[in-house]
């Protein structure tokens, strides 16, 4: 049996892992944190799931559940993240990072961690997005510098961060693949009297509205033809099962720094 603790349980993914976590007979939810002001504290995590009450309320700290814990899974904010990524470091558990909206030494904070012990960090836990990621980067070996490309990402009109950490995980597949610098390629925004698009630039566009779950659309603009290539999620469980199936791949493995690719075989 693998013990799991959720932090950020009472939000909009956490909540909706506690509640699959059931389908699992591997798995046994132990622990649910969420920020020190969030009104749900000492609440059952099952009954904010929508499952009726599990035995597991609620606390603001994850050191009152890490003893008891195998693995914990975090979809929070950046900060937060690295908060309790120190305290999953101290007691040498595992941990699945869903989280998004990185900065650049922030991820090396995290993969510095993994040295220490076993880390999933994907933006996106979908296996249909994951699979596109591998797809992404044959396409784009074929294709070229002869066709432009463009990714547009939508979201709900909640989500924090932008681009998508799925967007800029995409962008930055293509980029490898071609040899181009991600950081030198990027385009997030035009307006204005901008002049021709140039030949090596990766276009990430985002739009925020209503409920989206998640839809990222990226296009190779040839002349005379467009390949689109879409992904559209109708359902937060989605990202959800493909979380708990990382951690129940993820447990037992040595320290290292992992992502869905690792989980799914398919890097």
């Amino acid at each position: 049996m693998i013990k799991i603790a959720v932090c950020g349980a009472a939000g909009r993914m956490g909540s909706r892992i506690v509640a699959l976590s059931r389908d699992y007979p591997e798995l046994k939810l132990t622990g649910a944190i969420e920020s020190k002001t969030n009104p749900k504290i000492g609440t059952d995590a099952g009954i904010i799931a929508g499952i009726g009450e599990i035995g597991v309320k609620i606390d603001d700290r994850l050191e009152k559940a890490i003893d008891n814990a195998d693995v914990v899974i975090n979809f929070t904010s950046p900060e937060a993240t690295l908060e309790h990524l120190e305290i999953v470091k101290k007691f040498k558990k595992s941990m699945v990072i869903g989280t998004t909206g990185f900065s650049n030494e922030q991820l090396s904070i995290i993969q510095k961690a993994s040295k220490k012990i076993p880390i999933v960090l994907s933006p996106n836990m979908s296996i249909g997005v994951n699979l596109l990621f591998k797809i992404l980067k044959d396409v784009a070996k074929v294709l070229g510098d002869d066709y432009d490309i463009e990714i547009v990402e939508a979201h709900h009109r909640m989500k924090k961060d932008a681009p998508s950490g799925t967007a800029i995980k995409m962008a930055k597949v293509i980029a490898e693949a071609l040899n181009r610098n991600f950081d030198e390629v990027a385009v997030y925004a035009r307006k204005g009297i901008i002049g021709e698009r140039t030949k090596k630039e990766i276009g990430i566009q985002t739009v925020r509205a209503g409920d989206i779950v998640g839809e990222h659309t990226v296009i190779f603009g040839g002349l005379g033809e467009r390949i689109e290539i879409i992904h559209k999620a109708s359902s937060r469980d989605t990202f959800a099962r493909g979380a708990l199936r990382a951690v129940i791949w993820l447990y037992g493995k040595p320290a290292g720094f992992y992502d869905m690719g690792d989980v799914l075989g398919i890097k």
